[in-house]
Parts: C-alpha cells; sequence; structure tokens
C-alpha cells in the first residue's frame, strides 16, 4: 500500500509539475472550448486522452516500444499547436467535429503516454514488477488531470458566464495564448532534435 500511495503522489505530482507545464497546457487546449454544462463531453474526451496515454504509458514502460526522447519531447509541443489550431479555426460544433475530436485526444494521448513513460522509467529503475507502481501513477496522473479540468471549467464559467465575454472569445483568447507558448516550446524543442 505504501508503494501504491507513493508512486500515485508521484503522478498527480508529475502533470500538476509547473516545470513540465506542456501536459497542462494541453489538457486546457483540450477542454478550453467546453464549459460546465458540457462536462459529459468533456469526461468522454478526456477519457479518450486517458486510453491513448495508458496505453503507451504502459508498452513504454514495459520496453514494448522505444521512442527516442528527444522526437517525443518535440511532438508534445505539436499536439498542443495542433489543438489549439483546431480550436481557432473551429467555428461551431457539430457531431462529426466532436467525434474528431475524440479521436484527436485518444491519438495525442498515444504521444503524451510516451513523455510520462520517460519520467516513470527514470523513477523504477530496474524493477521487474511493475504493473502495480504502472497503475497507480496513471491513477495519480488521472487525478491531477481532473484538476486541471475543472480549473479550466471553472475558469470558463467565470469568462463567459459572470464577465460576460461571448465563448468564441474566450475560445479564441485561451487557445491563441496557449499556441504561443507550445509554438514556442515546439521551435526550441525542434532545434533540440535537429543537432
Amino acid at each position: 500500500m505504501q508503494d501504491f500511495s507513493l508512486y500515485f503522489a508521484l503522478g498527480w505530482e508529475h502533470i500538476l509539475d509547473w516545470q513540465g507545464y506542456d501536459h497542462i497546457l494541453f489538457v486546457c487546449a483540450l477542454c478550453g472550448v467546453y464549459a460546465l454544462p458540457d462536462w459529459r463531453k468533456v469526461f468522454v474526451l478526456v477519457t479518450a486522452f486517458t486510453l491513448g496515454h495508458s496505453v503507451t504509458l504502459a508498452l513504454s514502460v514495459l520496453n514494448k516500444i522505444k521512442v527516442p526522447t528527444e522526437l517525443v519531447e518535440f511532438l508534445i509541443p505539436v499536439t498542443i499547436v495542433f489543438t489549439c489550431l483546431s480550436n481557432i479555426l473551429r467555428k461551431k460544433k457539430s457531431a462529426a467535429l466532436i467525434r474528431f475530436n475524440y479521436l484527436m485526444a485518444m491519438l495525442f494521448g498515444l504521444i503524451h503516454g510516451l513523455g510520462f513513460s520517460n519520467y516513470l522509467k527514470s523513477l523504477l529503475g530496474r524493477n521487474s514488477n511493475i504493473l502495480a507502481e504502472l497503475f497507480s501513477f496513471n491513477l495519480g496522473l488521472e487525478m491531477g488531470q481532473i484538476i486541471i479540468v475543472l480549473t479550466i471549467l471553472f475558469l470558463s464559467f467565470i469568462f463567459t458566464e459572470i464577465v460576460k465575454t461571448p465563448r468564441r472569445e474566450w475560445n479564441l483568447f485561451l487557445s491563441s495564448a496557449i499556441f504561443g507558448v507550445a509554438f514556442t516550446m515546439a521551435i526550441e524543442r525542434l532545434a533540440n532534435l535537429m543537432q
């Protein structure tokens, strides 16, 4: 039980760590176009992301797949840039667009899972029995992710319902700000990748 709480806390702290803010930015970009009444859609969206990153987190930690760290670190901000562009270019919601968002969240989750796995592998070392640690770390990630989602939905509520900012303007502001940070991050990491 002590190992469970340790790895749960490590997962929780990893996703909420401001030094690894790229994952926070992705979840904010993913959920930023939604409002509190959309919580069911957000739940499905976050579940799709969770499924994606759980698969590659497990496969990578179990050494079934190997992707260079520099490539993963570059692709993570690329997923954020693409998500922000999708938010900015979106005019209105449609069933096809919502399904596309779910698919995009799952596919991008695969990339983010590789990023999480690099951190977890460094913690596990040569430990051969890692399933319990993997499960508790992933559960901690999810709890941290829920905090991020609730925070962004609360901010959306404040700006759209209390301050009376039109939802489209809030979406453009949030997605553009995140786009700027992620684009800069992608350029910096591309330079590292090319060395």
